[in-house]
């Protein structure tokens, strides 16, 4: 009797929804299709990579609601964490502008982008429709072995085609990345000798630069070291902070720091001569 009435219950939980969940799905399901919209009509490419990750990470929201943990992590870690900062790094690597070419390169592609469109739809209503007309069987069944289990059983014997299909693009992604990004040097590079002998030519700093700061009082990159005369050199200092005007100039506080070390020298030296006096 206990198991008829726990079935009937699994039954019925299948069927109803709570107040919660249905509050999370409307919510949640609205700021999903408008970062999917946002995804198709932003015109910046990194802009609808960002929407595309955002409705990512709803979607695993969804996962973990439904009861699918394993899932609903795999999609942040894999998908959003893993793949699409792969397609933002291709688009900062690659770059997208809109001077790219308008001009069709492959006729018909056009009809063909409208047949693949017009195909996903009828599929997507397929699927809504045996969802909402079939009877829900719920997770008990398919997580009796844990949820792993039971997503390790659907992707390496129903869906194992369509899963090396999508190992096998992400692969290509990523080697044509590879190749946009690779740019082949126009001109042969220049040795060190060569460089050498155009900064003798040019009258420039030969020897290395010297380092930042004061030796023993600062070691800071944006304070220039001091001459022998007291004086600061630029050449310490990188031309990045010296365009910016952040160099730090201490030339002057090191030189009081100078002259007062050097007068509680003198005043310890007459200490000292003053108390050898009074021991004679």
């Amino acid at each position: 009797m206990s198991a008829q009435l726990a079935a009937h219950a699994n039954s019925l939980a299948a069927y109803s929804t709570s107040t919660g969940e249905a509050f999370q799905f409307w919510i949640l399901g609205t700021v999903a299709v408008i970062g999917a919209l946002c995804t198709v009509f932003m015109k910046k490419a990194v802009h609808s990579a960002l929407c595309l990750a955002g409705t990512m990470i709803i979607l695993a929201v969804f996962y973990l609601a439904n009861g699918a943990y394993f899932l609903g992590i795999v999609q942040v870690v894999v998908y959003t964490g893993a793949i699409m900062m792969l397609f933002l790094f291709v688009v900062m690597l690659v770059g997208v502008t809109a001077a790219d070419s308008l001009k069709e390169t492959i006729k018909g592609q056009r009809w063909l982008a409208l047949l693949c469109g017009l195909g996903f739809g009828i599929l997507l209503c397929a699927g809504i429709g045996n969802a909402s007309l079939s009877e829900f069987n719920g997770l008990t069944q398919a997580n009796s072995g844990g949820n792993v289990e039971g997503l390790a059983a659907l992707i390496f014997t129903k869906y194992v085609f369509a899963f090396e299909i999508t190992g096998a693009l992400l692969i290509t992604a990523a080697v044509g990345a590879m190749v946009l990004t690779h740019r082949e040097r126009t001109e042969r590079a220049k040795t060190q000798r060569e460089l050498a002998g155009e900064r003798v030519r040019a009258n420039k700093q030969l020897p290395p630069l010297p380092a930042p700061g004061v030796y023993a009082r600062h070691n800071a990159v944006d304070i220039a070291g001091l001459l022998p005369d007291g004086t600061p050199s630029e050449l310490t200092v990188i031309k990045t902070l010296r365009d910016r005007g952040q160099i730090r100039d201490v030339s002057d506080e090191a030189i009081k720091d100078l002259k007062a070390l050097e007068q509680r020298s003198e005043e310890r030296l007459g200490r000292e001569e003053r108390e050898e006096e009074a021991a004679k």
